[in-house]
């Protein structure tokens, strides 16, 4: 029998999903106590209720996301995988040819990104990542029948149109469903599937590659059809397993629905109700803060993007080939990811994103140098093991660091689609610049990532942390009160992040 506690939650869910058409009474309406399915608890009593509340959103929401991310990134860079394998020899590459095909992903993934944000928004997480993980599935899947270069680049447009909504989708999505501090580990361990799919792709490569003239297709022809298939598979059930937002997620009961909506408005997080105005795009357009993690994550997606579509071709350049050069791939791959999850961990703990992320360009750094400096095979492969461990953590670190200090999801969705739209472009510099005439030291494409690190991942976050954290002093000590002086609640709430309500300290 229902309590009356849990009538009244009910009752008042209907009634708060109608009061957020108007999105200017949200937190009010939230925090109210007349709409708490717990009052009367006990702050330990409340404390178990939103434990168990959170594993449960942990358990229907990671694991999918992990393994969307994980088809992802293996679809997109198993591309290096098909090099070894034979695929320049058999469609008659030459030259430049294989870089070309890097490229022209990332011009459509990149030109896609800014949009899909507002896309999800209008057609709910539901319909957008069912519909755009079958198409790269299906895309995929076609690309292992190529049978000309002129082919293989259509497919990988195409590929890159499809692909280009998951990643800032998806952080997107998980900032509708988690505090600020609860972000960064999530986020850490969805993209860990990134280096998971580096590692799972150089073992399933080397078996899948032994297909060869089967069907009278070629080894690396079966890569793109088999992953291709299961990711098509995977698209199809997450029509089912992909749920919208907090307020009418299928798994939660309406007292946990509630629950949710009022944790994000103590933590200052517009609801995912917000409607609609051009006032959001502006704002998000013409902040600061966004160009400057525009050109943080720059410094990002170049050596990522780099290692992880040449890590293959720099193995093999050591001396090995076939399945031995596939297998030497898994190991750094590995560490990469434990990495990342610590580092998530640990960052979300502290709250100091910046700090983290100097101190993973060190490790990176120290990769590259190794590999720059010398000629010796276990020093170099020493060194994609610091690269690894010091790419991938920062990947998840800046976007989480990004998502904590932007209000309003449809200016937070703008800005992230933003952010990675234009990092994604410098998938175009990391295509063009591990030369084959260069094998097997690599001269420019080390030199070249090494730089971005340094310039743009490290003074980024160097910048952006003073910044942050002289902003947050200022709020502190009432010299942004103007900010507010003769507005209105709309206007204030317009503000978002930019209010002095919205202070963070220290700068996370």
């Amino acid at each position: 029998m229902a309590t009356p506690d849990a009538e009244k939650a009910k009752s008042d869910t209907s009634f708060t999903q109608t009061a957020f058409e108007d999105d200017s009474k949200i937190a009010n309406v939230l925090l109210s106590d007349e709409f708490d399915p717990d009052r009367g608890k006990s702050p330990e009593e409340k404390a178990a209720i939103e434990k168990k509340l959170m594993r449960k959103v942990d358990k229907w929401l990671i694991p999918w996301l992990c393994l969307l991310y994980l088809l992802s990134f293996l679809d997109r860079t198993n591309i290096g995988n098909a090099r070894v394998a034979g695929i320049e020899a058999d469609l008659g590459m030459e030259g430049h040819d294989y870089n070309n095909t890097l490229t022209i992903f990332f011009i459509s993934y990149a030109l896609a990104e800014p949009l899909t944000n507002v896309a999800l928004k209008y057609l709910t997480p539901r319909i957008f990542f069912t519909a755009i993980i079958i198409a790269w599935g299906v895309v995929m899947t076609l690309m292992g029948l190529v049978t000309s270069y002129s082919g293989l680049l259509a497919a990988r447009f195409f590929l890159g149109l499809a692909e280009a909504g998951l990643y800032p989708g998806a952080n997107y999505y998980l900032s509708c469903w988690y505090k600020r501090s609860e972000l960064g580990i999530r986020t850490a361990t969805f993209f860990a599937m990134a280096a998971l799919a580096g590692s799972f792709g150089g073992l399933l490569a080397a078996a899948i590659s032994l297909m060869d003239g089967i069907g009278g297709r070629p080894g690396w022809a079966w890569i793109f059809i088999l992953e291709g298939l299961v990711t098509t598979l995977v698209g199809f059930a997450s029509w089912w397993m992909v749920f919208d937002w907090p307020e009418t997620a299928r798994f939660l009961s309406p007292e946990d629905r509630v629950r949710v909506q009022r944790r994000l408005a103590r933590d200052g997080q517009t609801h995912t109700s917000e409607t609609y105005d051009k006032r959001h795009i502006t704002a998000a357009l013409t902040d600061w803060k966004t160009y400057a993690y525009a050109i943080l994550w720059a410094g990002n997606l170049c050596p990522l993007y780099s290692f992880s579509l040449f890590l293959p071709t720099i193995i093999r350049g050591l001396g090995y080939s076939g399945t031995t050069a596939q297998l030497l791939t898994v190991p750094p791959y590995a560490v990469a990811a434990v990495l990342t999850i610590l580092v998530g961990w640990a960052a979300d703990r502290t709250r100091q994103r910046g700090l983290f992320n100097i101190g993973c360009v060190a490790v990176a750094a120290t990769g590259f140098v190794m590999l720059l400096a010398s000629s010796n095979h276990n020093v170099q492969y020493a060194g994609t093991f610091l690269a690894a461990a010091g790419i991938y953590p920062t990947i998840p670190n800046s976007l989480s660091w990004a998502a904590n200090n932007f209000e309003g999801v449809y200016k937070r969705g703008v800005v992230i689609g933003t952010i990675v739209g234009f990092g994604n472009l410098n998938g175009v510099v990391s295509s063009n610049i591990y030369l084959k005439s260069e094998s097997p030291r690599y001269w420019t494409g080390h030199a070249v990532v090494l730089s971005w690190q340094l310039a743009f991942l490290m003074g980024g976050s160097v910048f952006l942390w003073v910044m942050l954290g002289r902003e947050n002093k200022k709020r502190l000590n009432g010299q942004r009160d103007y900010l507010i002086e003769g507005k209105s609640e709309d206007e204030i709430r317009f503000l978002g992040d930019v209010s002095i309500h919205s202070t963070r300290t220290p700068p996370s």
